[in-house]
């Protein structure tokens, strides 16, 4: 029997957030830098310096692989979908709008595993790119000096230059210039800047609707759970930096990571007034969001919890926690659900 839950998707919302309206944007995202050339071919070879490493870029990249499925979905939105040799880490159905484009890319790990190195080097690749920096080691798919040594350039997200570690000051901004990065080094320069416009815009509408409050509603966003243990977003990351922006209170903002491993005890006592769930596909235990509510609902702790009991539940997919393409569809699902529940 399915549970009743109030539970707000992401797709309806964004439609929502772009249809527009006349109020003055209310965010902490800085407007595109409009000095920026918005048409003019990448000039090669140049270097950028990506998580404390200088990296040169030879020639656009011809057969790049991507480390994630969401590194892969940022690619195709760039309109460089077909010059992907090879993904990874697939932990969800892919969105409709993508769906053609991406079954075309070969998958070189099986779903929610990562590459190995010899299956990435397999694919010989002339880039890669990945969100993850525990995907970039020896044990995975390969460190990145070992294949900057090999010729092959990297690119990892600002967000996770170390794993897992809080990044001071992560914000949306930091995803809109991955976006401009990636466009120059795959040598489509204005399909990034257009990439980061059409971001910020789904941001920038979604929190004019934001409901004022006295006092910020707690929040916890909870991503999934670890042999019985759950994670749940800290500080340093996409969440906190979206909690902030829509007025709401991250029950866990003083952790030491931006996901940290926590307990049911602390939840309970820190009592959050909505619980944000990742809703998960890759097949491990309290993945999805309706096996996470089951759970909530089952602890003894939890279960007494007013926002289980009242289904005060806003579920986004899982991987929009992370950085990517998906991160900004974010803000108006929790606008919306915030306002409805709060």
């Amino acid at each position: 029997m399915k549970m009743k839950m109030t539970t707000i998707t992401t797709a309806t919302l964004v439609t929502l957030a772009l249809a527009g309206c006349t109020a003055e944007p209310v965010s902490g995202d800085r407007k595109p830098a409009a000095a920026k050339q918005q048409g003019a071919a990448t000039a090669y070879p140049f270097t950028l310096r990506n998580c404390g490493t200088d990296v040169t870029y030879k020639a656009p990249p011809q057969k790049a692989v991507t480390l994630n499925q969401s590194a892969a979905e940022i690619l195709i939105h760039l309109g460089v979908g077909d010059r992907i040799a090879g993904s990874g880490y697939e932990i969800e159905k892919t969105p409709d709008a993508i769906a053609e484009q991406y079954k075309k890319i070969p998958l070189l790990s099986a779903p929610g595993q990562e590459i190995k190195n010899e299956k990435l080097l397999e694919a010989q690749p002339d880039f890669v790119y990945g969100s993850f920096a525990g995907m970039f080691t020896a044990e995975q798919s390969g460190d990145r000096k070992q294949l900057h040594d090999l010729g092959v350039p990297t690119y990892l997200t600002e967000f996770d230059c170390s794993f897992h570690e809080s990044v001071a000051g992560a914000n949306f901004d930091m995803l809109y210039e991955e976006y401009r990065r990636l466009g120059k080094i795959m040598n489509v320069p204005a399909a990034g800047e257009k990439l980061a416009a059409e971001q910020q815009a789904v941001v920038r509408k979604a929190l004019r609707a934001v409901k004022k409050r006295d006092t910020p509603l707690k929040v916890m966003w909870f991503y999934s759970t670890y042999e019985g243990t759950p994670w749940a977003a800290g500080p340093g990351g996409l969440p906190q930096h979206i909690s902030q922006l829509v007025g709401a209170e991250n029950i866990f903002a003083d952790a030491k990571t931006k996901w940290a491993e926590v307990s049911w005890d602390e939840v309970a006592a820190r009592n959050p007034d909505v619980i944000i769930l990742a809703d998960l596909t890759r097949g491990e235990p309290n993945d999805t969001a309706e096996e996470k509510i089951a759970l909530l609902k089952k602890d003894p702790l939890t279960s007494k919890l007013a926002a289980v009991k009242g289904d005060r539940f806003i579920s986004v997919p899982g991987s929009h926690m992370d950085p990517g393409y998906g991160s900004a569809s974010v803000v108006p699902t929790l606008v919306d659900g915030l306002n409805r529940l709060g």
